[in-house]
């Protein structure tokens, strides 16, 4: 049975006039989009919950009444995504380190094992290996496991990555929890212990941390009905505030502020073993929830290439409800991304009426859960409802800042694949030019839905609006005073033509990829070309 549902606004665009010739995306249509997916009834669209799934149906409506063809499954817009939420269970939980004085850490306040979303209970028992950031890149000329054995055994290590050696954004997919995790299964670990350090206390009060433990986290549950887990043979992890950080390296050959000292020196960190052993028992409750892809094909004229896909992607989801801050609980989400949906609707609303098709197929693809870790969108990629070689590249979109009429975007990932030009190209038919990351400490490649694709060997570009003008001080103002707040909505002075504008540049990138007689690649030598592409 259809769950369809059309509000007074999705009628509204339906009732339009159709079929122009000239693909102009109208601010009003903006509006009305985001007036509507960022409206207190969506109560933020949380991943999961009925909102979202009225904000699903919304996309899908759009796409039924363009005449877009479904690409979900059994024929249809969806693609149900299995979320399984996963919480630590602090009573079952515990962790040891025996020499000399006491055993057992407190938990929380000291020491927080992890939740597993694969065992309800688990255990490691081993000697400690400090093992730096716990990065291995020989490649970049950096190891932190060079002439370390770690095999069955638990390995320690502090956040970060040597940014002397690394760019940011290398840096920022190297230290990632789950990169790390995999690099130490690899090398023959059992487990894994976080060290906080002062930079990361600084970020991030360890106290704040254990009173928000047992907050559930999320993965996906693939087909198969196994949860997706970047290191699935590590037995358990933890994590270890300073003053157990401390104690866990008491006795050793070096101290923890012996260590914490050199890093703030710039000095790269070096492993040893620790002559101890831990113990770290993980207990864990899980739920599953189903929360749901939405997707449509626009397919492409040419008799070859429509077998080949453009895919533009923006994610539906929000953080839905949160502490009342000035009598509002409601994450609207306005900017973050129901302005990042518009444009793509709008962005498919300009292909369906420009009155010619390109020569390849382009893909809308709404998805769910990017706020719990890039998950729909790593579902869809992993799952994918066409033949994933096929995919030539990914245009994503999520968060626009539309409070000013930008004068500059940047485009994440331009630099590394034949995207950057073409990106560049769109930009400046409208007047706008290409900038570097102003906020490379921010790691923003790795942090959006187009780093799916790209681990999957295709070539990616995620735009967002830039920093010319007074763009810096806005966007230091929305991060400030309304990112994941109540107060992103579409009652702050909203530039509805920006929209329009940043729309029509992703379909001008989006329209020139889908004409092109070759399809995009990588820049050689490229980091992420080399890792991932290198099989496509």
């Amino acid at each position: 049975m259809s769950r369809l549902f059309i509000g007074a606004a999705a009628l509204a665009l339906v009732a339009a006039p159709a079929f122009a010739k000239d693909p102009e995306i109208k601010p009003a249509a903006i509006e009305a989009h985001m007036t509507f997916l960022a409206s207190d009834a969506l109560k933020g669209r949380e991943a999961g919950s009925p909102e979202y799934e009225i904000a699903a149906e919304y996309v899908a409506s759009r796409f039924m009444g363009w005449g877009l063809k479904p690409i979900g499954e059994d024929g249809t817009y969806f693609q149900d995504v299995t979320l399984r939420s996963t919480a630590r269970d602090l009573d079952g939980a515990q962790i040891r380190i025996c020499k000399k004085r006491r055993c057992k850490l407190k938990v929380p306040s000291e020491a927080i094992p992890a939740a597993s979303a694969l065992r309800t209970e688990s255990e490691a028992e081993a000697e400690v290996v400090f093992v730096g950031y716990g990065i291995s890149a020989p490649e970049l000329g950096y190891d932190d496991y060079e002439g370390l054995d770690v095999e069955g055994k638990i390995v320690a290590y502090v956040n970060g990555y040597p940014s002397d050696v690394i760019p940011s954004d290398l840096g920022a997919h190297l230290s990632g929890g789950g990169t790390v995790a995999k690099t130490a299964q690899d090398k023959g670990a059992i487990g894994s212990i976080f060290l906080w350090s002062p930079t990361m206390e600084a970020r991030f009060p360890f106290e704040r941390f254990a009173a928000s433990a047992t907050r559930p986290q999320m993965t996906w549950v693939g087909p198969d009905g196994q949860a997706d887990v970047s290191a699935p043979k590590m037995q358990a992890s933890a994590a270890l505030s300073q003053d157990a950080a401390a104690e866990l390296f008491e006795g050793t050959e070096q101290s923890f502020a012996d260590i914490v000292a050199s890093l703030e020196a710039g000095e790269h960190p070096k492993g040893f073993a620790l002559g101890k052993t831990a113990t770290i028992k993980q207990a864990s409750k899980s739920e599953d929830i189903v929360s749901r892809n939405v997707m449509a094909v626009l397919e492409g004229s040419d008799p070859t290439l429509k077998d080949e896909y453009v895919v533009l992607t923006a994610h539906l989801d929000h953080i839905g409800l949160s502490q009342t801050v000035d009598g509002d609980n409601i994450n609207n989400g306005a900017m973050d991304n129901a302005a990042g949906v518009a444009t793509m609707l709008e962005a498919a609303h300009a292909f369906v009426h420009s009155g010619k098709r390109p020569k390849r197929s382009i893909i809308f693809l709404a998805v769910t859960a990017e706020e719990k870790g890039l998950l729909g969108a790593e579902y869809w990629t992993n799952n994918p409802t066409v033949p994933i070689e096929n995919v030539v590249a990914n245009v994503n979109l999520d968060m626009p800042v539309l409070l000013y009429d930008f004068q500059d975007v940047v485009a994440f990932g331009a630099e590394r694949s034949s995207l950057g030009p073409i990106a560049e190209r769109a930009a400046k038919k409208l007047g706008v030019t290409l900038s570097p990351d102003p906020m490379p400490e921010q790691n923003l490649f790795v942090r959006s839905d187009h780093y799916r694709f790209v681990q999957k060997g295709i070539p990616s570009v995620f735009l967002m609006t830039g920093f010319a003008g007074d763009g810096q001080q806005v966007w230091g103002e929305f991060f400030a005073k309304h990112y994941h707040k109540p107060s992103d909505e579409v009652t702050n002075p909203i530039l509805w033509e920006a929209g329009a504008k940043f729309a029509k540049i992703n379909y001008l990138i989006a329209n020139e990829i889908a004409n092109a007689s070759e399809r995009p690649s990588w820049n050689e030598g490229d980091f992420f070309g080399d890792l991932y592409g290198a099989d496509r």
